[in-house]
Formats: structure tokens, sequence, C-alpha cells
């Protein structure tokens, strides 16, 4: 079974209406999550941990979707 990988991080973003950050070397990266569920509730704690500050936001990645087992794979994955 492949694995389901997340990527939950956030920061302060430069407009509350868009999803541009105001520092990219300052992105608060939670972690990686083996399924939805875990990424979701680090993703829901972060988000309460800094509810009071209306530019900070926080993201779920679904980096298994960045993959497509059916197609070749890269010069660069090869190389491992």
């Amino acid at each position: 079974m492949a694995q389901r990988l997340h990527l939950v991080f956030g920061g302060e973003l430069t407009d509350p209406a868009k999803s541009v950050f105001r520092d990219v070397d300052d992105i608060h990266i939670v972690g990686m999550f083996p399924d939805y569920a875990s990424a979701y509730a680090a993703w829901k704690a972060e988000a309460q941990r800094t509810v009071d500050n209306a530019h900070m936001r926080y993201f779920i990645a679904h980096i298994h979707r960045l993959r497509d087992e059916e197609a070749e794979a890269s010069s660069t994955e090869e190389l491992g």
C-alpha cells in the first residue's frame, strides 16, 4: 500500500486574503505525517495556537499527490 504523506507548515502572510508568506525564511515546518488524520490534528493545534494573529496561516500539503507512480523516474530520483 502506498504511503499518504502530508506536510504541515505555516507562517505569517503579507495579506490574510492571499497565500503569500511575509518571510519565506521564517516558515514554520510543523512536520511530516503518515496520514491525513494526524496531519489535520497537527494543523488544527497550530491554527488554534495562532488564532489571535489574522496573518498567520497553516496548510496541509498532500505530498503523496506530487508523485505519479505510473510515470518514469526523473533523473534526480535515479541518483538515489
